[in-house]
């Protein structure tokens, strides 16, 4: 090849480069918009660090000074919207800086406006260590404004943990009182369902994606308690795996806490998780579970009109 085919060849190899390149990189943008985080990974960082640094405060002056500290609204463990929180492994409030009249009360059973237990769902992420879980609470940096939040709990000792969070004030977390009662019912006659015709014909109709209790974008999804899947007709790929231990996004390990949930019968959770409807697009979802026999629970959601 002579000199003039070489100078040719590299001008079409940097015009072409000059072209595929801007291409891949407006796709890589498209990709990011379309699956946005709720929020960004240092933010997270941040609330898990402001945590740990509360219980190490705690650890080193001991608990009578610490929870005098976090308890103070003006004090070095408020800042902004993130402030510390304490609780016993019973639930009671030990310390809040800005509801200090729930001090001394049990909180286990406190839900939010969408009814999720979350002093119960924050409990049982600090027993094994640390943890994070959702949940709606009124912002003191937005004048009290209900919010979605993220709560992330740590365990001090075997007594009592700490708590903070990260309000999401553009998540859309609001969830209609019909969506929620027609959700509730919609489980139950699925749960009525399995009662009456058996768990080996019950998971034949949960995990037909055209059978007669997948409708109007809804399915059923099933667990046994050791997180073992048994229905989810959308992802059949995942059926007999165990995800006792499946996170979202951020960390909330959902079927922990679903099946935590239908272990006391009933209840409700948030989480992210694909949309079906949406081509499995990531959408925070709200869903009810309910426990069958004692041996498995099956469930369904609702998700927010806005993708995370």
């Amino acid at each position: 090849m002579n000199s003039q085919n070489i100078l040719l060849a590299i001008i079409f190899l940097l015009v072409g480069a000059a072209l595929v390149i801007p291409a891949a990189l407006g796709e890589a943008e498209v990709m990011e918009e379309e699956n946005p985080a709720p929020i960004a990974p240092e933010k997270v960082d941040e609330l898990v660090a402001f945590v740990q640094s509360a219980v190490a405060f705690a650890q080193e002056k001991g608990r009578e000074a610490a929870l005098e500290e976090f308890s103070n609204s003006n004090g070095s463990f408020v800042r902004g919207e993130l402030y510390i929180y304490a609780y016993d492994f019973n639930g009671t409030n030990i310390a809040h800086p800005f509801k200090p009249d729930w001090i001394g009360e049990s909180k286990m059973n406190e839900t939010d406006s969408n009814g999720v237990l979350y002093i119960r769902n924050l409990v049982n992420a600090a027993r094994p260590g640390y943890g994070f879980t959702y949940f709606i609470f009124p912002n003191p940096a937005d004048g009290g404004r209900d919010e979605f939040k993220i709560g992330y709990a740590m365990k001090v000792d075997e007594d009592w943990w700490l708590g903070s969070g990260l309000y999401l004030p553009e998540v859309c977390a609001s969830f209609d009182h019909e969506d929620r009662e027609d959700l509730v019912a919609y489980v139950e006659e699925a749960k009525s369902f399995a009662l009456a015709n058996g768990r080996e014909r019950a998971m034949a109709v949960y995990n037909d994606p055209f059978g007669s209790l997948t409708r109007n974008g809804r399915y059923v999804f099933a667990y046994d308690y050791d997180g073992v899947t048994l229905a989810l007709p959308h992802q059949p790929e995942l059926l007999g795996s165990a995800r006792i231990e499946a996170a979202d996004p951020i960390g909330v390990r959902f079927i922990r806490e679903a099946a935590e949930t239908a272990g006391l019968g009933t209840g409700f959770l948030y989480y992210i998780y694909p949309d079906s409807s949406r081509e499995m697009e990531p959408a925070l979802k709200l869903s009810y579970v309910a426990d069958v026999d004692g041996s498995w629970f099956l469930g369904s959601g609702i998700y927010s009109e806005v993708p995370v």
